[in-house]
């Protein structure tokens, strides 16, 4: 079994894929409307990105900008249309008004995904209290990773944070696989992966033209190749 870092790519279509995974990537995260920081995509990009690459695919869920959860029974319709179509991977997290973890909205999501393996996106970054969240959702089903810069800002001012709780990793609450993404930079690697952090997520990196450019393999692979070392 490989030990190998795991890169974890934004893919909007096939397109995307087909080239994040030609790039080397380990796992895609799919979305749509990038303007809204990432939706749930629709059924038929969920099919057609499914029948066009062979890696694992974590799917959003997620109505609205921002980290309230909006329509909450449009979220769930969303998170049962997705299963019906096979998904088994997802992402999701969602706030409070106080910036608590809404843990109504996330229990609820998960009563339709029967266990299915999901990530805690980069809610974790405007929460309140970051370690009372890993705490409140230790317990819950299927949580194996957390998606964070360790600041609001980006991973230029959250490393420190990052690093701190990697040295935490057998507590309870951080126990969930590090994925590092948000304003992430190939000269950030060194010391995340020298702490520990064996994950990464890139979106706009992998995209040198742009947003409204496709994926370019060789982008992916420049992420591949620096984290192979």
């Amino acid at each position: 079994m490989s030990n190998r870092a795991v890169l974890e790519v934004i893919a909007l279509d096939a397109e995307d894929a087909v080239a994040a995974q030609a790039g080397g990537a380990d796992r895609l995260e799919l979305v749509t409307d990038m303007a809204a920081d990432g939706l749930t995509p629709s059924r038929e990009t969920f099919a057609a990105i499914r029948s066009a690459v062979d890696i694992p695919l974590r799917v959003m869920l997620r109505v609205v900008d921002g980290f309230a959860a909006g329509d909450i029974d449009l979220l769930l319709e969303k998170a049962r249309e997705m299963r019906a179509e096979g998904a088994d991977e997802f992402v999701f997290g969602f706030l409070d008004e106080e910036g608590y973890p809404d843990l109504v909205t996330v229990e609820r999501i998960l009563a339709e995904l029967d266990g299915c393996r999901w990530t805690f996106h980069r809610a974790i970054d405007r929460a309140a209290d970051r370690d009372a969240l890993r705490k409140q959702l230790a317990d819950l089903p299927g949580l194996d990773t957390y998606l964070t810069a360790g600041s609001a800002a980006g991973v230029e001012e959250g490393v420190p944070t990052l690093l701190a709780e990697a040295a935490r990793t057998r507590e309870p609450g951080y126990e969930p696989q590090i994925l590092v993404g948000g304003g992430l930079h190939l000269h950030h690697l060194p010391r995340l992966l020298a702490a520990g952090i064996d994950a990464v997520h890139i979106g706009g990196a992998a995209r040198p033209r742009g947003w409204s450019h496709p994926v370019a393999a060789a982008a992916v692979r420049e992420w591949r190749e620096a984290l192979d070392g």
